[in-house]
């Protein structure tokens, strides 16, 4: 029988693209316009057919490599009809090959001979992004190959509800800690407790974007390190974070999407027409954020009055469980610990938190000549589901005109 070559055709825009799939194996019987092998792009996958009926001869490709037009994919022996006639045998003996081929069960190169799991690059990064490793998928398409939807579901069965609660599946380590050294074990707080679920909640089902931006405070340091007294003379301290309160309360004011809920449930979008600011507290038991109400019918100094009794009542346990509800937006200050940026977590059914990290001084050229400024960084999380990036920024731009030296003369009256 003669040998024929099965080279790869003119396949428009593909080119040097990966065979993910070897479809047929040395000796097996084919027709023209059976599928040989697929490849895929970035884009797309395609199943190369072949232009010729016989039996495979030789495989000259491995799932792996790279082709393109003119490349040589399998070369077949080519039956003539003479050989069909005398050999009527082999003839029904090719048939039953064929009408084992046509049964749904998958083949014997399922997967690659090296074990490499099949799937695309685009679904490769999918599970990546969702955290899962794509060789533990099972695939549900032809060779076991692995697509989108199989990957939700692999994640999917990862995590179970429980009375509206999303629990993640636990595995136990291969290896305890005091294999390898001294350990203590102790209690988690109470507060951390109770706190973890909330977390582990925002970070699952809320998409988070954080915006980080730096506002000239000079102004207002200097605005809040000369407040006094007019009645007694004493010297009146404010707390920065009164200040940025109230901004937030300002640009809460312009910007409703950031004072607003989503209700799951019902597809709609609460509106709250208060202002109830909420603030992280570092307490000796664990963090709490409890709620200033009604922030914007307070002065500055009313604030910082505020947030100093709050903040007690957290420190002594006092605080009633309501005040941790019912919230605006956050606002989490590291300002008297340390530390520039980070990533805050929003606290649901909240949309935004702003965090505030120390100020620091900075030389900068103005009008020819070299100044020191205070600098405060911010770093603004929110729901991306409701807030986009532009209005983010402009949030950012409120924030840092409401902090600059117009607010702070502003707030003298």
């Amino acid at each position: 029988m003669p040998s024929k070559d099965i080279l790869v055709p003119n396949i428009g825009d593909f080119k040097d693209v990966e065979v993910i799939e070897v479809l047929v194996k040395a000796g097996q019987k084919i027709k023209k316009n059976d599928s040989l092998i697929t490849i895929e792009s970035d884009k797309s996958s395609v199943e190369v057919p072949s232009t010729s009926d016989g039996i495979i001869e030789k495989i000259n490709i491995k799932i792996g490599d790279k082709v393109s037009e003119g490349d040589l994919i399998v070369t077949v022996n080519v039956e003539s009809k003479m050989d069909v006639k005398e050999k009527p045998l082999q003839k029904n003996k090719i048939k039953e090959v064929v009408s084992k081929k046509s049964d749904p069960v998958p083949s014997p190169v399922a997967q690659s001979t090296s074990g490499v799991k099949l799937a695309s690059p685009k679904v490769r990064k999918f599970a990546r992004e969702l955290g899962a490793n794509v060789t533990q998928i099972q695939g549900s398409q032809r060779s076991g190959r692995v697509t989108e939807d199989d990957v939700k579901k692999f994640v999917k069965s990862q995590v179970s509800v429980n009375q509206g609660k999303v629990e993640i599946k636990k595995y136990k380590d291969e290896y305890t800690h005091e294999e390898f050294g001294e350990i203590e074990i102790k209690e988690m707080p109470r507060v951390k407790k109770l706190s973890g679920p909330q977390l582990v909640r925002s970070w699952t089902e809320i998409p988070h974007v954080t915006q980080h931006d730096e506002i000239d405070i000079t102004e207002m340091e200097q605005f809040r390190t000369s407040l006094f007294d007019h009645f007694t003379g004493e010297k009146i301290s404010v707390t920065p974070l009164a200040f940025i309160t109230r901004a937030v309360v300002n640009a809460l004011k312009d910007f409703p999407n950031f004072n607003c809920s989503i209700d799951t449930n019902q597809n709609k979008i609460v509106y709250k027409k208060y202002y109830h600011v909420g603030f992280a507290v570092d307490t000796p038991h664990g963090l709490m954020v409890p709620k200033l109400r009604d922030v914007d019918q307070m002065n500055i100094k009313e604030i910082g009055d505020e947030l100093r009794r709050v903040s007690r009542e957290c420190r002594d346990l006092k605080i009633n469980k309501k005040e941790f509800f019912g919230g605006s937006m956050t606002i989490s200050s590291l300002g008297g610990i340390g530390g520039t940026f980070f990533t805050p977590i929003i606290n649901p059914p909240e949309v935004a938190i702003l965090g505030v990290g120390k100020s620091f001084d900075r030389l900068v050229r103005i009008k020819g000549q070299i100044v020191s400024r205070k600098i405060l960084p911010i770093s603004l999380s929110y729901d991306h589901r409701i807030i986009d990036g532009a209005e983010g920024a402009r949030f950012c731009v409120h924030l840092n005109k409401s902090l600059g030296k117009d607010f702070a003369f502003k707030l003298a009256v």
